[in-house]
């Protein structure tokens, strides 16, 4: 009875008023902030000028903060999971946004690599100074960046690849985003070759992916013909078709990620929203029909809690496009309550050192 009271006299403050930040956490203005220590740190990247259809994906992140506003309300406890993210070992917190200007491409993915770098390097909150398998044997924290369209993963991974060397990369999504600058939307230039679509190959050029360990799932684009897949093989990739759950089920989904990406290796996570039917997230750039739902999206996620994960994303959610009952931007806030409570579980990344530290 006590409980029941306590929840609802917590409501009102919960949802209703207050800064929004993420499931309400704790913020800090990292960026301005060198000794704020943290073991998981949500941040913004508000990035949408490489987008190649809606744009509006610059909105993301505050929408989907907006999204989470009821995650811990009353608890916040994952029952398939049988975790609480928002009651754990983890100091989790929320650093607001990079600032990322909408005028320079080449300037704003820099811009988002730094500030991304600058929360990563840091010590964690919690076994600092314990072997972890980031280079020098580092134990890091982790950070989920808020999108922004897709291309803001191209300077996430070379900040990851600063901190960690190549890693291995799970990719949701309904598109490939490894096409040829030459291929998708031209190259008249340098900053012009890198967009949503292309980030992968540029990736995969850098170096920035570990070789054959990397996978896509729930692809189900059109594309300019078969050369398309054979280039995302050279770019280190294995294919899971959104149909083939109707084959394969939840289960068969998880099996070929996990099967593909290890549980030893870290790895990095990205999510672009459009993975989801745009019945359950309308809210987006390039959407394409036939995706998973959020129940099948959320349950693959669970089975994915012995991979480890070193960061993530979610991207490409662009609010103006959602309906009043704002379905995409609460969507993507459950998604990322998943990953958060799969890393909280997970423990420090102290835990996953061994055959797969870095020994630079």
């Amino acid at each position: 009875m006590f409980g029941t009271m306590l929840c609802q006299e917590m409501a009102a403050d919960s949802v209703f008023s207050g800064i929004t930040t993420f499931g309400r956490l704790p913020y800090q203005p990292c960026l301005a902030a060198p000794d704020v220590q943290y073991d998981i740190a949500f941040l913004g990247a508000p990035f949408d000028t490489a987008t190649s259809y809606r744009p509006g994906a610059r909105f993301g992140p505050n929408g989907i903060r907006q999204g989470s506003r009821r995650l811990n309300l009353c608890g916040g406890y994952n029952v398939p999971l049988k975790t609480n993210p928002f009651d754990s070992w983890a100091t989790v917190i929320d650093c607001g946004d990079i600032p990322v200007t909408p005028f320079d491409n080449a300037h704003a993915l820099r811009q988002i690599e730094e500030g991304h770098f600058s929360i990563l390097s840091r010590k964690p909150a919690k076994a600092a100074d314990q072997p972890g398998p980031a280079k020098q044997r580092r134990t890091l924290p982790r950070v989920i960046t808020l999108g922004g369209d897709h291309a803001i993963t191209l300077p996430l991974l070379r900040s990851i690849n600063r901190a960690y060397g190549p890693v291995s990369v799970i990719h949701f999504d309904s598109h490939l985003d490894t096409w040829r600058p030459t291929v998708f939307g031209g190259s008249p230039s340098e900053a012009a070759s890198i967009n949503h679509g292309t980030f992968f190959y540029h990736a995969s050029q850098e170096g920035l992916l570990a070789n054959d360990t990397n996978i896509h799932a729930g692809i189900r684009t059109t594309i300019s013909g078969p050369s398309d897949y054979d280039n995302d093989g050279y770019c280190g990739f294995e294919i899971v078709e959104a149909h083939e759950i109707d084959k394969i089920g939840t289960e068969g989904i998880i099996k070929r990620i996990v099967d593909r990406v290890g549980t030893k290796n870290p790895v990095y996570l990205s999510i672009d929203i459009d993975t989801l039917d745009p019945a359950f997230a309308p809210a987006t750039g390039t959407p394409e029909t036939g995706g998973w739902s959020t129940r099948e999206l959320r349950t693959i996620l669970r089975g994915l809690e012995d991979v480890n994960l070193i960061a993530a994303d979610i991207v490409e959610v662009a609010p103006a496009y959602d309906t009043n009952a704002e379905q995409t931007t609460i969507a993507a806030a459950d998604i990322l309550f998943e990953i958060m409570t799969i890393m909280v579980k997970k423990g420090p990344l102290s835990k996953t050192a061994g055959e797969a530290a870095g020994e630079l």
